[in-house]
């Protein structure tokens, strides 16, 4: 008996190595619903310049660079406290509203600004980065300009939350 089954499994397991192997690749492309393409073509594969040439060195800018990231960690590390201080304190000051405003509006920006340069390359899409950094900047202008209203004519930003939080 045992000469039996141990002929079955040994042609089962010599039909399944001689199978051609895109049955396995068939059945895990039908498991997943997304097709399989690329967003981009991929760029071509040239080497600019040689081994032995220095890798270049951007010039610096204070806008860029270390300068860049600090600014960065300063104004997040400042939202934190101007906006527990309004809630906590009960106060209602219009200059610490707008200054919290304006940098909500610079956190924001610049955190476009870092996802547009991250994901948009400039070798690969020129035009359209260039597009990007400029709708960043209209509806930067426009929130602004929104918020400014909003600060003036209306009961400002702070408020605002208590009174939708309070709803």
């Amino acid at each position: 008996m045992a000469s039996i089954a141990r002929s079955a499994l040994l042609k089962q397991a010599a039909s399944a190595s001689v199978r051609p192997a895109f049955h396995s690749s068939l059945r895990t492309a039908a498991f997943h619903t997304t097709a399989r393409r690329a967003l981009l073509p991929p760029p071509p594969q040239i080497i600019e310049g040689s081994v032995n040439d220095a890798a270049p060195v951007p010039p610096p800018s204070p806008s860029h660079g270390s300068y860049h990231w600090t600014f960065d960690r300063l104004v997040a590390g400042a939202l934190i406290p101007m906006t527990v201080v309004p809630f906590a304190a009960g106060s209602l000051n219009p200059t610490l509203d707008a200054i919290l405003c304006a940098t909500l509006l610079i956190h924001s920006h610049t955190g476009f600004k870092a996802i547009i340069v991250d994901y948009i390359p400039q070798k690969r899409m020129p035009k359209i980065r260039m597009g990007f950094n400029w709708l960043t900047n209209l509806a930067t202008a426009v929130v602004g300009l929104a918020l400014y209203e909003f600060e003036t004519s209306d009961v400002g930003l702070v408020e605002a939350i208590k009174r939708v939080w309070a709803a």
